[in-house]
């Protein structure tokens, strides 16, 4: 993900860049902060968060929000925020579930997808 990660800076205010690394930065506390010793595989916040009941779940969905604001903020077209919203309710409510909940929110990186989505409408 990380590679994945660069819009060409040259394009962007220097609000707008500030902006993204902020999200950037989130995102990667949220969905990748460690590496999972012996893998590749990288989990952040929202999954360790899920270990408590609905307390974890709820602080997660709350932080997952940041880039949905900062999207806001930037200007992204509606359609686009709702798509971000529904991919954080999804996170949300999947991984509440108990233990089966934990493991995908090790999986599903919703966070990371918002980024994208936000850096796309950035770079068009």
């Amino acid at each position: 993900m990380r590679q994945n990660m660069a819009v060409s800076q040259s394009s962007l205010s220097t609000d707008e860049a500030a902006a993204l690394e902020r999200v950037r930065t989130v995102t990667r506390l949220l969905d990748e902060a460690v590496r999972i010793p012996g893998t590749d595989f990288r989990i952040g916040l929202d999954p360790i968060l899920s270990i408590l009941p609905v307390a974890g779940d709820a602080v997660g969905a709350v932080l997952s929000l940041y880039p949905i604001v900062e999207a806001y903020r930037l200007g992204v077209p509606n359609l686009t925020l709702l798509g971000m919203v529904s991919l954080v309710a999804v996170d949300a409510v999947i991984g509440s579930v108990p233990i089966l909940g934990s493991v995908f929110d090790a999986l599903w990186k919703a966070n990371q997808w918002n980024y994208k989505l936000i850096e796309r409408e950035l770079d068009s």
